[in-house]
């Protein structure tokens, strides 16, 4: 079966920014994880975004300035990952420290153009 790219969209999962240790202990679940992906074969490209940027919108183009939704519903970074189909990317994507955060992640099948 041909391996399918899909993304992770991470939304929400906000943890305590005023205690570095609880930002470290997360960085680092997020590193494991990822390596851990890595070293299967899954993972193929991921970067957290930063929580400012510019939305262009309609017909005339009109650029205002972000967040575009509430924090919790903003798309806080994303990965993309190598997997057989969206049910094997959904079991992958499981592992991610986002969900002890009570975060969510969107799994989608990236289009082949």
């Amino acid at each position: 079966m041909n391996m399918e790219k899909f993304i992770y969209l991470f939304r929400g999962g906000d943890i305590d920014t005023n205690s570095p240790e609880a930002m470290q202990a997360n960085m680092q679940k997020w590193y494991t994880w990822i390596d851990s992906l890595n070293k299967k074969g899954s993972y193929v490209a991921g970067d957290p975004l930063q929580r400012t940027g510019k939305q262009i919108n309609g017909k005339k183009k009109a650029v205002t300035d972000g967040p575009f939704v509430e924090a919790k519903e903003s798309v806080g970074g994303y990965i993309i990952v190598n997997a057989n189909s969206i049910d094997e990317a959904v079991e992958i994507s499981m592992g991610c420290p986002i969900f002890d955060y009570d975060g969510k992640v969107e799994v989608r099948p990236v289009q082949k153009m």
